[in-house]
């Protein structure tokens, strides 16, 4: 029989994962695994418990809650020498790196997921000395997903994290950075950027062409606009990704390895899968090549050969 470790997150979401857990363990049970469950008590104890997981005598580690939640979970076996396959129940409010690997919305279903899955290696992303999933971002929007509320998030899902976005229209600023990759530095006014191995974020905007083993991150930037109705050409060319984007606001690129380095005279802000991730002058982001088995049930084209639309 071999062992599972199950990290569940009570309150992530809408705590559908509580009315569930008999029914989620007792699924696994009847497929010949050993559930040892831990509740979360208390901010970074799942990546804590994690760790502890993949040094004992676990085969399986399995995260039930959010994004921030998985991102915790990932962190605590990148701490460790001995990294166990990870299986993921989704339970947050938006569920972006589930979306993007085709997980099942249901705990019971995503729980047959695992059990019918097999370890495949995902890439996981380095932020100075931070593990992160999916994405990290500066600038417009992003201190939203962390400084929204939980029971916001709960009833009105991703559409809170727009409405309290439109609330912060008239305090947009931007962020004066150097930003070098590929050989190339670019150096300019920027009032959004995101490092990103997803196809979703916020469950707002979609990604194309991302490949989540390929050792490298899909980078946006956006340049500061210089008016109102410019703005707009902007939020409408990100929400409908698949038409021509504005590349004269708008710079997208894959790479390995970045650096942004602020210019201006405050640190910058950054989070990491929806919760804060610190600020600092200067911070170096890189793709931890297939770091993590992560435990699929299905093939997905995200694990196809990359095609590059520069």
């Amino acid at each position: 029989m071999k062992k599972m470790y199950f990290i569940a997150n009570l309150v992530a979401g809408r705590a559908n994962i509580g009315e569930k857990l008999g029914e989620i363990i007792n699924k696994f049970n009847k497929a010949e695994y050993e559930v040892t469950v831990h509740i979360t008590q208390s901010s970074g104890d799942a990546a804590e418990r994690a760790q502890y997981a993949c040094e004992g005598d676990f085969d399986i580690l399995v995260c039930a809650g959010g994004d921030g939640t998985l991102s915790q979970c990932l962190h605590g076996l990148m701490k460790s020498s001995r990294k166990i396959p990870v299986g993921y129940i989704p339970a947050g409010s938006t569920n972006d790196f589930a979306r993007s690997l085709g997980i099942p919305k249901l705990p019971l279903d995503a729980a047959d997921w695992i059990i019918n899955g097999a370890p495949k290696d995902i890439d996981i992303g380095l932020f100075n000395d931070k593990y992160f999933t999916y994405i990290a971002a500066f600038g417009a929007f992003t201190n939203v997903t962390y400084e929204t509320s939980q029971s916001i998030k709960n009833i009105f899902g991703h559409i809170a994290y727009l409405l309290n976005g439109i609330t912060q229209l008239h305090t947009l600023r931007s962020k004066k950075m150097r930003i070098e990759f590929n050989g190339e530095t670019l150096e300019d006014n920027y009032i959004f950027g995101m490092v990103s191995n997803t196809g979703s974020i916020a469950g707002l905007l979609s990604m194309n062409d991302f490949q989540l083993n390929d050792g490298l991150f899909e980078v946006m930037l956006i340049k500061m606009p210089s008016n109102p109705v410019q703005l707009q050409r902007i939020i409408h060319s990100l929400l409908n990704i698949s038409e021509e984007i504005d590349r004269e606001y708008i710079r997208f690129f894959r790479t390995s390895d970045i650096t942004f380095t602020s210019l201006g005279d405050a640190k910058i802000s950054w989070t990491l899968d929806g919760e804060f991730g610190g600020d600092s002058e200067v911070n170096r982001i890189r793709s931890l090549k297939q770091a993590v088995p992560f435990v699929l049930s299905e093939p997905d084209s995200v694990f196809s050969e990359p095609v590059i639309n520069e």
